[in-house]
């Protein structure tokens, strides 16, 4: 027995689509900014770039602001209880038809393999194209009088790039792999979700978690 519960609220849904539909325009920006293709011309592709990376900015500003506010920012506590059961799953327990050993709810939505992913990238590739980046925008301010070279600011910020867009590679994949190939979408466009662990009673569930090693 299975009940629908709410998992992702109206503003992590606006959150979470602002900020990959800003990664997806930035991506494909600096890419071209890169000299990796021509599409837009580098004039309009390096505005939209800029233009682009100051909305996210913002963004990220209130996501921090969110998290830390709301505690969400637990979601993503790294854990390694679980954890071999996760990753099991996903190279092997997947293709055999297997149950997802982990059952998301409101207190604990990601498992402990996308906790680990989702804090890699926001303690760490968001951070560094963060940096690079502004002082890519600010480098007339500290590249010629401070006499260092932009070369080693490019080098982090477009393998930062790369990393980003790695993850979201990765990111659209691991949506297809729910019950259906589009279980992981529906829930972040409508927020609601199917769980077996909110037809139990909590005590129940608890217990059930607990066998797991959730």
């Amino acid at each position: 027995m299975t009940r629908t519960v709410v998992m992702f609220t109206g503003l992590e849904r606006l959150w979470h689509w602002s900020q990959a539909l800003l990664i997806i325009l930035l991506l494909l920006t600096g890419f071209e900014v890169h000299g990796s293709y021509s599409l837009l011309g580098f004039g309009t592709a390096a505005t939209l770039h800029v233009l682009a990376a100051l909305a996210l900015i913002v963004v990220w500003i209130f996501a921090i602001f969110w998290h830390l506010a709301t505690g969400e920012w637990r979601q993503y506590a790294p854990t390694t209880r679980g954890l071999a059961a996760v990753v099991r799953f996903y190279l092997y327990g997947m293709f055999r038809g297997e149950s997802h050993p982990f059952n998301p709810r409101p207190k604990r939505k990601h498992n402990p393999l996308q906790a680990a992913s989702y804090l890699l990238f926001g303690v760490v590739i968001s951070p560094l194209l963060w940096i690079t980046g502004l002082l890519y925008l600010g480098i007339d301010l500290w590249s010629a009088p401070a006499g260092l070279p932009l070369a080693p600011v490019a080098l982090i910020h477009v393998a930062a790039a790369y990393g980003a867009a790695l993850f979201l590679l990765v990111h659209v994949y691991m949506i297809t792999t729910g019950r259906t190939p589009t279980t992981h979408l529906k829930t972040m466009i409508t927020g609601r979700e199917e769980s077996d662990e909110a037809a139990r009673q909590p005590s129940q569930a608890v217990s059930s978690q607990a066998r797991r090693g959730l």
